[in-house]
């Protein structure tokens, strides 16, 4: 991560790129999630493109800026498709951002993680706390795809996958951004964002919005979290529920400007 004190400024410069630049976002994402991690993605700035059939996933993968793997609905089917995208995107050097949604609730889904990350390390890997512990080989307690456990229970684990990866993101009230002899804290974000579903898979999504124009990919991670959590906080005074949130959600990502980040960023980096 940079050493620099202006944080504000380096987010709000990556947003700038991401607006300027409008780089192309290839999701493999679950049905759940697809319209509003699409609708995040424009938003921002950025270029959504869902494709998950086999026959194109290798080529849709080298032509996009970066690729997301969200295995929320997976399927033997999706899981080949993911295979062949993050094989492809690693030949192209793209990063790949993954998010093994509900690792720990099944042994398919656990095991399905750990073939996919094994054959293609991804760059960054973004889940909750439970879904990390699981994915490190750790006891986990979850519930459905959600989890039981606070972001700091899964810090160990998230160092060793860090040792995989160049980054390894985990998303409580207070996120943990990992990567190597670096933990950076995001405490930005209210507490409707869980009551609404497909933010934690949006948050992978933007992750890699950022990831396509910071080559630093633990800023990218760190960013892309506090400009999640800033929306949500700015959504959040305008929204009585969890349905208005959804929509002032987007019109806040839309409308993000640097002095909102001045006003709000919570990072601490040690």
């Amino acid at each position: 991560m940079s050493d620099s004190n202006d944080r504000p400024a380096l987010l709000w410069h990556d947003i700038e790129r991401i607006r300027a630049a409008a780089p192309l976002v290839h999701n493999i994402t679950n049905f759940v999630a697809m319209n509003i991690n699409a609708n995040a993605l424009l938003a921002l700035g950025a270029s959504p493109v869902m494709a998950h059939a086999a026959e194109e996933v290798a080529d849709m993968a080298a032509a996009a800026a970066a690729l997301v793997i969200n295995i929320g609905t997976l399927s033997p089917a999706w899981v080949e498709s993911m295979r062949l995208a993050m094989r492809s995107a690693a030949r192209a050097g793209r990063p790949i951002v993954f998010d093994p949604v509900g690792a720990g609730a099944t042994a398919y889904r656990t095991e399905s993680c750990r073939r996919l990350i094994e054959e293609t390390p991804p760059s960054i890997v973004r889940g909750n706390a439970s879904e990390i512990r699981a994915l490190a080989g750790a006891s986990s307690s979850t519930k459905g795809v959600d989890s039981a456990d606070g972001a700091e229970t899964a810090l160990e684990s998230a160092r060793f996958l860090a040792g995989r990866c160049q980054c390894v993101v985990v998303s409580g009230a207070v996120d943990l951004i990992v990567s190597a002899g670096r933990v950076a804290r995001v405490s930005n974000g209210h507490s409707m964002m869980p009551r609404v579903t497909g933010l934690g898979c949006t948050a992978t999504a933007l992750i890699a919005a950022f990831a396509a124009v910071n080559p630093s990919l633990p800023d990218a991670a760190a960013n892309a979290m506090a400009a999640m959590g800033i929306a949500g906080e700015l959504a959040a005074a305008e929204s009585p529920g969890p349905g208005t949130f959804q929509v002032k959600f987007l019109d806040a990502l839309y409308g993000l400007t640097e002095a909102d980040i001045r006003a709000r960023l919570k990072m601490e980096i040690a």
